[in-house]
């Protein structure tokens, strides 16, 4: 069995099948396909294999995210950044590659013909297949995890998330269980940018939860990594060998109501 078959016979066994919906993490280099493993391609043959597992009906989606060369100024104070963006290269969200830290893959799958692209320069989706332009149909602006969403989308479509070798701290879905949560005095945040428009550049921001600190203080590690953690732990979701990576496919909508009420639990202020 060559390479790319034997992908699409490991995520059978995982568990995707034909007709899903899927959101995707993954790390080249723990599957054993990166090019400093001397593999040419590995990006493009993931990308096929995943295409094959989920057939022509089925669908998947990646966050991209977006290289933005003068993100910087969004450390800087809002009444500064007007001036600091003034005059820049403008961002253009049909062209910026997706971000380093969410992987190759991502940029892989933003460049495959047939994927599909939202506009929003902070919360940026990918995605291909049956279902893709609905997915990414009328993103909100702002709170662009939220309600609305691509992530509210596969949540309420019976979709999974596969993570394929992923750190621990990335699930992206989690995202739309931080705006679930009861929980009073949210962090948020503002990204601010220089966007170019048909009419030319012009400088705008997005608002919404704190997708970079998050919502709340938490004195463990990445409270993330903490909630997938305990969900395996309960025995809940998929797991099962994807080339040299261990691999999860998880429930979206049963991932995000535990995740929801694990921040109610652990992220709410002692009393007493």
């Amino acid at each position: 069995m060559d390479r790319a078959a034997a992908l699409v016979s490991e995520l059978r066994e995982l568990g995707v099948k034909p007709g899903d919906l899927i959101m995707v993490h993954a790390s080249l280099r723990k599957l054993g396909l990166a090019c400093s493993q001397n593999v040419d391609g590995g990006a493009e043959l993931l990308v096929d294999a995943i295409d094959a597992a989920v057939g022509p009906d089925g669908s998947w989606m990646m966050v991209l995210g977006s290289e933005y060369a003068l993100d910087w100024v969004n450390y800087r104070p809002v009444e500064a950044r007007a001036a600091l963006l003034a005059g820049t290269e403008p961002f253009d969200a049909a062209t910026a590659p997706a971000m380093k830290d969410v992987g190759y893959l991502a940029e892989a799958f933003r460049q495959r013909d047939g994927t599909l692209l939202s506009a929003n320069p902070s919360g940026r989706f990918a995605a291909r297949g049956a279902r893709a332009e609905e997915l990414l149909r009328d993103q909100p602006w702002n709170d662009y995890y939220g309600p609305g969403s691509p992530l509210e989308k596969l949540t309420g479509w019976g979709g999974k998330v596969l993570r394929l070798g992923a750190d621990p701290e990335t699930v992206t879905v989690l995202h739309y269980a931080e705006y679930l949560a009861d929980l009073t005095d949210k962090r948020r945040t503002r990204w601010d940018y220089l966007l170019a428009t048909p009419e030319g550049p012009e400088q705008v921001w997005v608002e919404c939860l704190d997708d970079l600190n998050g919502i709340a203080d938490y004195a463990g590690e990445d409270y993330f990594a903490a909630i997938v953690s305990a969900y395996l732990a309960e025995g809940r979701g998929q797991t099962g060998p994807v080339g040299a990576a261990q691999a999860e496919l998880l429930d979206a909508a049963d991932l995000v109501e535990f995740g929801a009420r694990w921040m109610e639990t652990n992220l709410a202020p002692a009393t007493g």
